[in-house]
């Protein structure tokens, strides 16, 4: 029982220690926005253009070269704007795998991608690795990284209030803008709610509880999350209408295309286009 009751505490630290650092990660990348690096200072409607350019020129590239090449100059952008590299890749490459090599692995083999054996793990001609299916699980990895990274990029290097407004500035329904600002604040509120419960458990874990008592907590905690849930998006929509909240994110600063913004349009656009043109 007493290992029992060291489980159960282990895994509230570690729930603890997760939510913590998502928190902390969400706080780094707000701070990040603020930096005096080469995308920072650009007009977010100046960015939104060459993110979409350049998602634009990996979705139609089907060159291995070029989409490496892309996602070469996609870190190349980060290091212009002072976001740590390390924090970058692994942002991008640490979960992505589990989602994209579902699809990917599969591709791998004969009996889903024929071509010349390369690997055979089994004398069941269904499990040879073949080379077209390392091409495609490649092409696969390589566009979808490619494409989270530029997508990381403009919201580690943008404020969320103004990304919003830019949105707004270039047509983008007011629905859809509504609905991902108050996605993006419900997940980092549900968040700090999560951790404040976990928190509180932990400070009261002075004995012994059973499984059953344990499950009873667990399902407890997520009804109390959810009613927690529909009160606070309640109150805190009242409480915007109350503000002056329309549809319509508002920041302070009003958006000004310079020079710069121009220029470094010109470069993604030129980079997009020769993407395309190389990787048909």
């Amino acid at each position: 029982m007493a290992k029992s009751n060291n489980a159960i505490a282990g895994a509230v630290e570690r729930t603890l220690a997760e939510v913590t650092a998502s928190i902390e990660n969400n706080i780094f990348a707000e701070e990040m926005t603020h930096k005096p690096g080469m995308l920072q200072g650009l007009d977010p409607r100046a960015k939104i253009l060459m993110f979409l350019a350049l998602l634009l020129a990996i979705s139609l590239s089907r060159s291995l070269p070029v989409l490496l090449g892309l996602y070469i100059f996609s870190l190349l952008l980060a290091w212009l704007s002072q976001v740590p590299l390390g924090f970058f890749i692994k942002r991008v490459w640490l979960f992505m795998p589990f989602f994209t090599g579902i699809i990917a692995i599969p591709a791998l083999f004969s009996f889903i991608t024929p071509g010349n054996p390369l690997l055979v793990l089994w004398s069941n001609p269904l499990l040879v690795i073949t080379d077209r299916g390392v091409m495609t699980a490649a092409f696969l990895l390589l566009r979808v990284g490619a494409s989270v990274s530029m997508g990381i990029l403009l919201v580690l290097t943008t404020p969320w209030n103004a990304l919003l407004k830019a949105l707004s500035v270039l047509r983008v329904p007011k629905v859809f803008i509504l609905t991902l600002g108050m996605t993006y604040r419900y997940i980092y509120l549900l968040l700090h709610t999560a951790n404040d419960m976990f928190l509180a458990r932990k400070s009261r874990i002075v004995g012994r509880m059973d499984s059953a008592g344990e499950r009873r907590w667990i399902a407890a905690s997520m009804g109390g999350l959810l009613s927690r849930s529909f009160d606070l998006s309640n109150d805190v929509y009242l409480a915007m209408l109350s503000r002056g909240y329309r549809g319509e994110a508002r920041v302070a600063h009003t958006f000004a295309f310079t020079t710069r913004d121009w220029l470094w349009t010109a470069v993604a656009l030129a980079v997009a286009v020769v993407a395309i043109y190389l990787g048909r």
